[in-house]
C-alpha cells in the first residue's frame, strides 16, 4: 500500500479562504470589502428568510453601508432555471459579488449564478468535468446546515428538469472565494433536518475514506469527520441548542465536504440518486437509507477500512478479524441511524418493491459514480441491494 501511494500524485481541492467559528457569519461584511465587491446578491431560500437566519449577514452588510438584493426563490433539488432566474436578477440589480447561504441547494445556485455571470448559455450546458471556461464572479459561502459540506467543495448539482434528473457541475470555479462557517446559524434547525444533513455528511465521509481513489488527504480528513459525526450528531439531534454538538457536527460536515471533495464519492450517491428526483426525498434522507445496504455490499472490497470505521464510531474491535470488525461497521450506522429516528428500509418511505425496475433504471444512470466504489457492481448487484432496502 505504501509503494503505491508513494508512486501516485493526489490532487487536493478547498476553497481560497476558510472562516469558522461562532459569531463569523458576521465578519462577511469584511471578507465582501476584501473582495473588493460594491453590491452583493445574496441567494437563499423562503426558510433561511423565515428562521431568521439572515439577520446577522443582513447587520454586517448595513453596518459596513454594503448595498445587496435578496433572491430568495430557491428549492430543494434545484432545478436549472433558478440559476437564470437569479442572474437576470444579478444583472438588473448591478450585483458583483454573490453571497450564498443556506443548505446545499442554496449554494448550488449562487454557484451557478457566480459561473453565468461570466459565461455563455445554460448552466446545464457545463454539466461534467471542467467544461466551465471562464472565471465566474466571486462569491462568499455559508451553510446554514451541517450536511453538504457545499461550501467547500467545486461541484455544483442541479436538476435539469427536461430529462428528469441531476447534473453535476465539475469545476475549479465552483470553490468558494470564501467559504464562512457559522455554528450558530444551525442552532434551530429542527431535529429531522440535523438528522438528515448529518448523515448526508457521515455518508460523505465513509464513502470517500474507503473510495478506490482515496488520499492521504481525503484519509486523514474522513476519519476525523466520522469520528466527530458519530460523537455529536446525536448530541445535536436530542438538543438544537448544545452550542459545543452544533460547533463540531458544523466542523465535521465541512471536514468530511473537503475529504470527498478529493477522495470522490461511490455507490450511495450513485443508487440514493433516483430516490431524491422520483420520489422527492431529501438528498442527506436518500443517502441515508442506502448508507447501510452499500456498506455491506461492499465491505469485501475494504475490510481493513471499514474496520476503521467500526473503531471511530465507538465499537470495540479489540481481538477481531478484520471482517468480524468491518461487519460492524455497518452495525454502528444503523443504531446510530436508529437513534436519531431514520429509517434506512425504502418500505417505510412509500416505495414498495414493485418499484426496483425503475430504482434499478435510475440508479444505473449514475454509474459513473461506480468507479471509485470500493467493489465493482453489475447490474444484479444493484438489484440486489435495493431489494436488501426494501
Amino acid at each position: 500500500m505504501v509503494g503505491v501511494i508513494q508512486a501516485k500524485s493526489h490532487v487536493f481541492y478547498s476553497p481560497t479562504k476558510l472562516v469558522f467559528g461562532p459569531n463569523a457569519a458576521r465578519e462577511v461584511a469584511q471578507e465582501i470589502q476584501q473582495l473588493r465587491g460594491t453590491k452583493v446578491l445574496v441567494v437563499t431560500d423562503p426558510g433561511v428568510v423565515k428562521a431568521d437566519l439572515l439577520d446577522p449577514v443582513k447587520e454586517s452588510l448595513e453596518s459596513a453601508g454594503i448595498p445587496y438584493s435578496l433572491f430568495d426563490k430557491v428549492e430543494p433539488e434545484p432545478p436549472g432555471r433558478l440559476v437564470g432566474e437569479g442572474l437576470n436578477q444579478l444583472k438588473a440589480e448591478d450585483c458583483d459579488l454573490v453571497v450564498g447561504i443556506g443548505g446545499g441547494s442554496s449554494l448550488d445556485v449562487a454557484k451557478g449564478i457566480s459561473i453565468m455571470a461570466t459565461n455563455d448559455g445554460d448552466v446545464l450546458d457545463y454539466g461534467g468535468m471542467d467544461l466551465v471556461p471562464m472565471r465566474g464572479l466571486p462569491k462568499i459561502l455559508m451553510p446554514t446546515t451541517s450536511g453538504t459540506g457545499s461550501e467547500v467543495t467545486r461541484v455544483s448539482v442541479l436538476t435539469d428538469e427536461k430529462e428528469n434528473m441531476k447534473k453535476a457541475i465539475y469545476s475549479l470555479y465552483c470553490l468558494a472565494d470564501v467559504a464562512i462557517v457559522d455554528p450558530l446559524l444551525t442552532l434551530t434547525l429542527p431535529p429531522i433536518v440535523t438528522a438528515d444533513s448529518g448523515l448526508d455528511a457521515l455518508v460523505h465521509a465513509i464513502e470517500t475514506y474507503v473510495s478506490a481513489e482515496a488520499t492521504p488527504f481525503s484519509d486523514i480528513l474522513g476519519a476525523r469527520a466520522i469520528e466527530l459525526i458519530a460523537q455529536y450528531l446525536p448530541m445535536a439531534w436530542s438538543k438544537g441548542s448544545n452550542i459545543e454538538a452544533r460547533y463540531y457536527m458544523s466542523f465535521g460536515a465541512t471536514v468530511a465536504g473537503i475529504a470527498f471533495a478529493s477522495g470522490g464519492l461511490g455507490a450511495v450517491h450513485a443508487l440514493s440518486n433516483c430516490l431524491g428526483i422520483y420520489y422527492h426525498m431529501p438528498h442527506g434522507r436518500s443517502n441515508a437509507v442506502m448508507l447501510p445496504h452499500v456498506m455491506r455490499y461492499n465491505l469485501c472490497g475494504n475490510y481493513e477500512k471499514f474496520a476503521d470505521i467500526a473503531a471511530l464510531m465507538g465499537k470495540d474491535i479489540e481481538g477481531l478479524s478484520e471482517m468480524e470488525a468491518a461487519q460492524l461497521a455497518v452495525e454502528a450506522v444503523e443504531e446510530l441511524m436508529d437513534v436519531v429516528q431514520v429509517s434506512y428500509h425504502l418500505r417505510d418511505y412509500g416505495i414498495s418493491e414493485s418499484d426496483l425496475p425503475k430504482l434499478v433504471e435510475g440508479g444505473l444512470k449514475v454509474a459513473r459514480l461506480f468507479a471509485v466504489n470500493p467493489r465493482d457492481l453489475t447490474e444484479e448487484d444493484v438489484r440486489s441491494i435495493y431489494q436488501a432496502s426494501f
